[in-house]
């Protein structure tokens, strides 16, 4: 099981990043939907990938959609996920990272736990 990262940061960046999360889950909820639509006619396994992430030195599991063919480690992207990278909608599942608290629309990158060992 891994802890969840929470942020510590002040009040008012809380507040913004749930704002901002939250509007933006709202307006492409849409687009979200018709992107895992896709993904699931296009192939086999999940729509979504989970990939163990560390910020503020806590670990979490951020969501993306998966691009791949399932089962390939780093492997031939699919159809539907070459266009997904071209347009940069893989990450749309982090807004609700976001929205949990776990990661900020501002701060750094998260790193992979492996660089850090």
């Amino acid at each position: 099981m891994v802890a969840r990262a929470r942020s510590t940061g002040r009040p008012t960046e809380r507040i913004a990043n749930w704002v901002v999360a939250s509007a933006l889950l709202v307006l492409t909820i849409p687009l979200i939907i018709l992107v895992a639509i896709a993904i699931k006619c296009d192939s086999d396994g999940p729509i979504f990938v989970q990939r163990r992430r560390v910020a503020r030195g806590r670990q979490y599991v951020a969501f993306k959609f998966r691009t791949t063919l399932y089962g390939s480690r780093g492997g031939r992207p699919t159809r539907v996920g070459r266009f997904i990278r071209h347009m940069h909608l893989e990450d749309l599942p982090q807004l609700i990272n976001v929205f949990r608290g776990e990661m900020s629309c501002i701060n750094p990158r998260p790193d992979r736990p492996f660089f850090l060992d």
